[in-house]
């Protein structure tokens, strides 16, 4: 339990899974059960074609995950990342779609993380 970040409140923190990065933010940190509650921001996809697809998730419900799998996130990184959505307005049916993914992102990490410990 020593070796657990210690994130504080506002902090960015970033959890990545395969060519996915979800940055969040953290707005507790439960030690006692190493959990964060995090307020996701933004899903990031790396793909070949384009060099990022950035979905805005500032709408989406709030995480309680493992701390363990989360890293600290880069403030350069994560400021170049979010001027991209800020200033931009949103389609119709956005927020539908960006909450399918973070549910599909979890789910895969949730499937990830029951495989390794199986």
């Amino acid at each position: 339990m020593d070796d657990l970040p210690n994130f504080q409140p506002g902090q960015i923190v970033s959890l990545e899974h395969g060519n996915k990065k979800l940055y969040a933010e953290v707005i507790q940190v439960v030690t006692s059960r190493q959990l964060c509650w995090v307020r996701p921001l933004l899903l990031v996809t790396f793909t070949q074609e384009d060099p990022l697809l950035i979905t805005d998730l500032r709408d989406a419900s709030d995480l309680l995950w493992s701390i363990g799998l989360f890293q600290p996130a880069v403030d350069v990184e994560v400021i170049g990342l979010l001027s991209q959505v800020l200033g931009k307005e949103p389609k119709p049916g956005h927020d539908a779609v960006a909450k399918h993914q973070l549910n599909q992102f979890i789910h895969q990490i949730w499937r990830a993380q029951r495989n390794y410990e199986l």
